[in-house]
């Protein structure tokens, strides 16, 4: 039973600490990095689709951008609305300072893991 209740806990730690992060939480966290100044939803989204490949819900997108807010990753903030008739405003994203340290921490575990594969060759058949 103590086994199991040591198991528990570290499993919830893994998965409370806000440097480990997922592959699209990852992909967003760089895609607001590269953009900079000019990310915003839409921008995050369209630079996702381009660079992965494939379209992405709005609705993925924004819950994965709150997801990293609560996680301290990142900040935003509302723009006044553009001023064209019917602007709306946008929700700008920046990388805080814990979601640049969970940058570097992602680049260096992967590198480690990528560390003395060399390059692959599939095996003749």
């Amino acid at each position: 039973m103590a086994l199991r209740f040591v198991y528990l806990f570290y499993r919830m730690v893994l998965m409370a600490s806000p440097s480990r992060l997922g592959s699209f939480e990852l992909a967003a966290l760089l895609s607001v990095a590269r953009l900079g100044h000019g990310a915003y939803g839409l921008a995050i989204r369209r630079d996702l689709s381009d660079r992965m490949g494939r379209a992405y819900s709005v609705g993925a997108v924004y819950t994965t951008l709150q997801r990293l807010e609560a996680k301290g990753l990142l900040k935003s903030h509302t723009t006044d609305p553009l001023p064209i008739r019917g602007g709306r405003s946008r929700r700008h994203f920046t990388i805080t300072g814990a979601g640049s340290r969970a940058l570097r921490a992602a680049e260096r575990d992967a590198a480690a893991l990528w560390a003395g594969v060399g390059t692959i060759r599939p095996e003749p058949a």
